[in-house]
């Protein structure tokens, strides 16, 4: 099973020792499995998370394995939009390759695909992000994350003499992170929440 192995720093064809796969539709939206690895190269264990994850109108396949442990990679769920999630992955890879720079625009590619999620009106990315506050999908905290990412996203994209630290890009990422789980993830968990409290307040 391929998997990034955090002591080799590579990709590895792990040796699967035991697997097992869960699924609690009231909590879950997919079905997933967590394997047990040995590396191949290294000898060391690794513990994988996959997700059954639909790829056309009938068929369905496990996603590729990501690492919890150890030293765990970002897992970005599956309800953040592809647009979204693939640029939020691709800057972790640039992050474990030591490109900060890259992962910062790939960081500010991620905040672009939640704008074009949301049908922004504004080309460009300042007026996108303004757009997100006036209708309230983020809030002023969250607004002011995006603003960092924007500016330091032109950074990254134009060349010129700064180049980003391992420490500025890996906290621009869980900026970008943190800001796809508050607009994909907790608001429909709070807007869930609300819904149960008033069925609960009904059946008083």
């Amino acid at each position: 099973m391929l998997i990034e192995c955090s002591y080799c720093k590579a990709k590895v064809d792990a040796k699967l020792l035991a697997a097992h796969e869960e699924y609690d539709p009231e909590i879950d939206p997919l079905k997933y499995k967590v394997s047990l690895l040995v590396c191949p190269s290294c000898d060391n264990s690794l513990v994988g998370i996959q997700e059954y994850i639909q790829i056309s109108e009938d068929k369905f396949k496990w996603s590729e394995s990501n690492r919890v442990w150890p030293s765990p990679k970002k897992f970005i769920s599956f309800s953040v939009p592809s647009i979204v999630r693939t640029s939020l992955e691709e800057a972790e890879r640039c992050i474990s390759a030591g490109a900060y720079t890259a992962a910062v625009a790939m960081c500010g590619r991620a905040l672009e695909g939640i704008c074009r999620h949301f049908k922004t009106t504004n080309p460009y990315l300042g007026g996108g992000i303004k757009e997100l506050l006036e209708k309230g999908i983020i809030d002023k905290r969250i607004y002011q994350w995006s603003e960092e990412l924007h500016k330091h996203r032109n950074i990254a994209a134009h060349a010129g003499e700064h180049n980003m630290s391992k420490e500025d890009a890996t906290d621009l990422n869980d900026f970008a992170v943190a800001i796809s789980e508050y607009v994909f993830i907790l608001a429909e968990k709070f807007n869930n929440f609300i819904e149960r409290q008033k069925t609960i307040k009904k059946k008083k």
